[in-house]
This record gives structure tokens, C-alpha cells and sequence, in this order.
């Protein structure tokens, strides 16, 4: 059944005879045996470890003047940057002279001082590399991603490769909520900014400016997905900060206002396409193809950045999450127009307290939740989704008032709708560009920026 399965899914992949045919290990990684004959479970995995051996080529070794690109980076606070890269060709030893070859051409002679290969989840000191090996060198300095490791006597750098600038930015700032400090270690404007001079030294697409009197940062990545891995890795560190709502980086080119645009693609089934193009288009996007392969639909589209907030959720829902989405940044063109997101109005808490079922239960006509009954709540923090175009502000901290008299009639067992929950990214695409989230390492909340509802309404107006 398993290799039906298998063969099915690469049918539908458009695979070739010569791909379907293929030798086939049969395993159970949950108890540990791996076997030539399903029937036939073993007391070891060394059949796929055979296997590997008989069937997958061996590596090739080129000889001559070492060559390494480097790929990728590490940092330590004890060595500062490390390269790290595959050797092209040649052998790279401890303590060896090398030429590294730069972007403008120049070639600056460095030395390695110690080298490292990756063993398990950590790394192993070697004193030397060849031609095949991914490794990590320390003691190079000032190198940048796609400089070339070469010969000190024949520097020959390798074809660069090319780092995708930033195309979106968000608002960092330290928590101020009424909740600030509760939950995270790491909470002033001073470990924040720590935390993201650090973050540029090893994360190569992303770009951080300071506001000049505020603790606030503007962080620039590489979509909401790049930034959302940042805040999350922050988050589990022990910080507590906010973030505001992703905006996409508009460029002025020969006078024209101009916006990130991504490739898109989408492998749906072809019942659910209709709905897809759609969703897609009211987002700006326009159909570049679009091929069958068996029974489903593999469409590639041109949409702004913009349009992309928000969609991967959406296609997953109308897709009965058989959707299969990727996009990469392809050019920047002109402004394409107004794109139409989040259309319904916030609820928001009225005062600080304890949220109680009783309230929520009353309330539940108004719009959806976000929080549980008994979560501790704030002023200006955003509870729910209004049903209706507008924010409203509501009071679900009020409890049912108990008195010694008689009720007429029984009382009605609150029915509390399952809040909605939110992923840091989902929380990020959601909310507009008057709110926050507030981010700690063991809460998600939405909230105005302007806590104070008198207040609010006197920006709004203004």
C-alpha cells in the first residue's frame, strides 16, 4: 500500500518510466528496523545504510588548487564571523594561507586559523578538508556571502551567488503594555538592540535602522515568514518586545512608484481552482500559466508582495488544505493599486481584569474571540473580531451579579465558541497598521497602539 501510495504521488508529480522505476527499503523509524521485504522486519537499519552504498553514486573529488564559495555564516563572541561553505576543489588545512577573492575584484590574502566539519548537531575540529566536504573556517575576516576561498599563488574566485535584498519591513519596540515584564528575562530598548546587532552578524538579508529618539527599530527582511523566524527565535530566548504590521518596501524608479513583485506558484486540485484564481487576482495577481498534471492544476502567477500577506492561510481554507504555495522575489514594478485586506473592526477590552465566561457568553453576537475565559486582559488589548466594519469597545470582564433572590426560570449554561487561536505569523498578517502585537515567550496578544480609548478617538480624528 505504501508503494502505491508512493508511485501514485509521483504519477501525479509527472515522473518519468525511469524515475518509477526504483529500488524500495521498507522501514519503521518508530521501531527502528529497516528491511528489503516488508514481511521481514529486522533488529537494525543497515539495509538502507546497503542500500546507500549499492545504489547512490560516489562523490566525485576534484584535484587541483583549492577552491571553496562561501555560501553561508556563523557567529561566536569568542572568534566573531565564520565562513562556511562546500570545497569546490583541493584540500584547505589548519593554519594554511589563502587568497579571498571579493565582490570588486581586489583578492586580500587572510589565514585559516582553525577548520570545522559539521558532525551530528554539532561541529568537530579537523586539520584539514577536501574537495566535497562542507566545512566552517575560522579566522577569515571581512568576507561577505559569495567571495571564494582560493589558492594564495592562483586566486580563481567561483561564479557569486546572489543574496534577495529586503522587500518588507516591521516595527520593533520594547513592550510598554500594562503586562510588560511579567513574563520575558530580556525586556529593555538595551537587550533589543543588543539582540539585533547580533541577529545582522549571521542573518545576511536583513537590515535594521533606529528611530533617533524612540526605542523603536525598523526591521527590513525578506517577507513576513523571515521576520516571523526572528521574533519566534526571540521569544524563546526570553524577550519580550512589539512588533507592528508588515509593510512592503516601495522604491522610486525613474520617477515611478514601484513595489516588490513575487513569482508565484500554486499545485491545487483542479475542483478548487476556480476559487484559488480568484483569491489571487483580487490580490492584484496576474496568471503567467497555468498546466494540468493528472487531476490537478499547477498555476504560476505574478503578484505584488503585498497581496501575499495573509494568502497562504486563506488558500489552505478554500483548498481544504490541499494546496501546495511557494513564491520567491522576482523584480520591482510599478504600484499596482489599493489591495483590500483585513475589512472587519477589532473588539476591544474595555478595562484591565479577569475575562469570565458570563461576559464572552453575552458578547459572542458581537463577533469572534480571541481569548479564554479567565485570561487576564488589559485596556485597549484586542479580544476579538467584530462582525461589523468598525472597532468596538466592550467589557468582558463583567461578571454576573449574584443576588439571594429567585430567578424565574433556570439559568443558561454559558456556550463559549472556541476562541480563535493564532500563529505568530497568522497574529502578523492579521492585524492593521493602528495595532500591535505584543510578543513574550509564553503569550500572543493583539492590541491598539493607542491603549486609551479618549485618546484613540482623538487620533482618529485628527
Amino acid at each position: 500500500e505504501v508503494q502505491e501510495m508512493v508511485f501514485d504521488l509521483m504519477f501525479n508529480l509527472d515522473a518519468t518510466e525511469e524515475q518509477l522505476d526504483f529500488p524500495t527499503v521498507y522501514g519503521s523509524a518508530k521501531q527502528g528496523w529497516m528491511s528489503t521485504d516488508w514481511r521481514k522486519p529486522t533488529d537494525n537499519i543497515l539495509p538502507v545504510l546497503d542500500a546507500i552504498i549499492e545504489y547512490i553514486p560516489a562523490p566525485q573529488t576534484l584535484e587541483g588548487d583549492p577552491q571553496m564559495l562561501i555560501t553561508s555564516l556563523d557567529f561566536s563572541n569568542y572568534v566573531g564571523r565564520i565562513a562556511v561553505g562546500r570545497v569546490h576543489r583541493g584540500t584547505l588545512r589548519e593554519g594554511m594561507d589563502i587568497a579571498l577573492c571579493k565582490r570588486d575584484g581586489s583578492v586580500v590574502k587572510q589565514r585559516i586559523k582553525e577548520l570545522h566539519t559539521f558532525e551530528g548537531m554539532g561541529r568537530k575540529k579537523v586539520s584539514e578538508v577536501s574537495s566535497g566536504d562542507i566545512c566552517a573556517l575560522v579566522g577569515i575576516e571581512g568576507f561577505e556571502i559569495g567571495d571564494t576561498v582560493s589558492d594564495i599563488n592562483n586566486p580563481e574566485p567561483l561564479p557569486r551567488i546572489a543574496i534577495d535584498e529586503p522587500t518588507m519591513s516591521m516595527t520593533f519596540t520594547i513592550n510598554d503594555s500594562p503586562f510588560f515584564g511579567k513574563d520575558g528575562k530580556f525586556v529593555t530598548s538595551r537587550h533589543i538592540a543588543d539582540r539585533l546587532t547580533r541577529e545582522l552578524d549571521r542573518n545576511l538579508a536583513l537590515r535594521v535602522s533606529k528611530a533617533p529618539h524612540e526605542d523603536v527599530w525598523t526591521v527590513y527582511g525578506r517577507g513576513v515568514l523571515h521576520l516571523s523566524v526572528l521574533i519566534e527565535t526571540m521569544r524563546r530566548e526570553g524577550y519580550e518586545l512589539q512588533v507592528g504590521q508588515p509593510q512592503v518596501i516601495i522604491k522610486e524608479i525613474d520617477g515611478q512608484k514601484c513595489e516588490p513583485v513575487e513569482l508565484l506558484t500554486i499545485n491545487v486540485p483542479e475542483e478548487y481552482s476556480s476559487k484559488i484564481i480568484d483569491m489571487v487576482t483580487r490580490r492584484r495577481g496576474e496568471m503567467v500559466s497555468m498546466t494540468t498534471q493528472n487531476d490537478r492544476l499547477h498555476i504560476e502567477f505574478q503578484i505584488p508582495s503585498r497581496g501575499i500577506i495573509g494568502l497562504r492561510n486563506n488558500v489552505l481554507t478554500a483548498s481544504a488544505g490541499e494546496a501546495i504555495m511557494a513564491h520567491r522575489f522576482l523584480e520591482y514594478q510599478p504600484w499596482k493599486g489599493d489591495i483590500e485586506r483585513r475589512t472587519n473592526g477589532s473588539l476591544i477590552a474595555m478595562e484591565a481584569g479577569t475575562a469570565y465566561a458570563y461576559a464572552i457568553d453575552k458578547l459572542q453576537d458581537r463577533g469572534r474571540f480571541f481569548i479564554f475565559p479567565q485570561e487576564e486582559v488589559y485596556a485597549g488589548q484586542v479580544v476579538g473580531e467584530n462582525a461589523k466594519d468598525n472597532d468596538i469597545v466592550v467589557n468582558v470582564t463583567k461578571s454576573k451579579k449574584l443576588t439571594n433572590m429567585r430567578a424565574s426560570g433556570a439559568d443558561d449554561k454559558a456556550r463559549i465558541i472556541p476562541p480563535v487561536v493564532f500563529s505568530l505569523e497568522e497574529a502578523l498578517e492579521y492585524i492593521k497598521e493602528d495595532e500591535y502585537v505584543e510578543v513574550t515567550p509564553h503569550h500572543l496578544r493583539l492590541r491598539k497602539i493607542i491603549l486609551d480609548e479618549l485618546e484613540r478617538k482623538r487620533a482618529n480624528k485628527q
